[in-house]
């Protein structure tokens, strides 16, 4: 793995992706339009103020997933990455370079996404709105990551989204959306400890309502990055030069 070669691996998807609009529009613009249209759902009741936090992990998390995984398997499936790594580039090289690539633009999409629910849709955060899009930031690259690792066992796009129930829909049931992750079954709760996704939702939480001091949200963040690390890890050992 070389600095140089990660670094050029990233500037090649940040080219790419400034040429497709559409991809840009869903990165950027779908995550808040979709908290935006259930802030309006729930105006005037206290609702959005609950579950809006939730939502700050939950939607861009799962663009994340879906762009970084089809866009990793569109790789293999054209050949791209075959030729790629005939030349001196590791798998670790490709995989680092996609997570930076599509690690820069969750800073974009985070940045969006928790303006719009604060200033827009008038979100309460008694915390730091800086630790809040720390937190926000940390959760889209997770979905990054994870998304670079189901990549690996696709052979299409198809396949890409029926990974979603077996790696994101049981995240989001029991990340406590829906109810308190507290309230939830005993075995439930103990899975729901194991889902990163569920430790990016406490840590919004907890800053929205400034229940915690900032040494459980760092306690949060490092089980995230842990999560993530692990991603990346596996994804570039299980990572195929082309899709049968």
């Amino acid at each position: 793995m070389t600095v140089g070669r990660t670094f050029a691996t990233a500037g090649r998807v940040l080219t790419q992706i400034r040429h497709d609009p559409r991809t840009i529009v869903l990165l950027v613009v779908v995550p808040s339009l979709l908290i935006g249209l259930v802030a309006w759902i729930f105006t005037d009741t206290p609702i959005f103020d609950s579950i809006g936090p939730a939502l700050i992990a939950l939607f861009p998390f799962i663009v994340m997933f879906l762009i970084a995984s089809i866009t990793t398997l569109r790789e293999r499936r054209t050949g791209t990455l075959e030729r790629l790594l005939s030349m001196p580039l590791g798998k670790a090289d490709f995989i680092l370079g996609y997570t930076l690539a599509f690690g820069l633009l969750a800073i974009l999409q985070s940045a969006v996404a928790v303006s719009f629910a604060v200033w827009v849709c008038g979100l309460t955060i008694k915390g730091s709105i800086w630790l809040l899009l720390a937190v926000a930031l940390a959760d889209a690259v997770l979905g990054t990551t994870l998304g670079l690792f189901a990549s690996a066992f696709a052979r299409s796009e198809f396949q890409v989204v029926q990974f979603m129930p077996a790696l994101v829909f049981p995240q989001v049931l029991l990340g406590g959306i829906f109810l308190p992750r507290d309230q939830l079954p005993d075995v439930l709760h103990a899975i729901s400890d194991w889902l990163p996704l569920s430790h990016a939702i406490d840590a919004l939480r907890a800053v929205a309502t400034n229940s915690h001091d900032a040494a459980y949200i760092g306690g949060e963040l490092l089980i995230i990055a842990a999560f993530a690390v692990g991603a990346v890890v596996l994804g570039s050992i299980t990572l195929q030069r082309r899709t049968p």
